[in-house]
């Protein structure tokens, strides 16, 4: 299993609008075979991190799903959204994999 961890540098301002682009790609994750483990927002401290944690059995699912994503409509509808509201300005990608006892 592998973890995508993302975290984003979102707009303070626009938090109702970070939050629709995340319910936007939770049913998307699961849709392509992921296992979405939700967003995050600010609550205390910084207000301008949010962090998404997404799951797929193997790097290889996860690959799968990014270039499968490319071509389906409700993902470009959700990358459209971000690009117009400007609901975060940049977002960083790591992948993890747990360590069981």
């Amino acid at each position: 299993m592998i973890t995508c961890y993302i975290r984003y540098i979102v707009d303070p301002y626009k938090l109702s609008e970070f939050e629709h682009y995340g319910k936007l790609w939770i049913p998307l994750v699961e849709k392509f075979g992921g296992t979405h483990h939700g967003y995050f927002l600010p609550s205390e401290g910084a207000s301008d991190v949010a962090l998404a944690m997404f799951s797929f059995p193997s790097l290889a699912a996860y690959e799968d799903y990014r270039s499968r994503s490319f071509g389906d409509a409700d993902c470009q509808a959700a990358v459209r959204y971000a690009q117009e509201t400007r609901c975060f300005l940049s977002y960083e990608r790591s992948f993890f994999r747990p360590v069981f006892r």
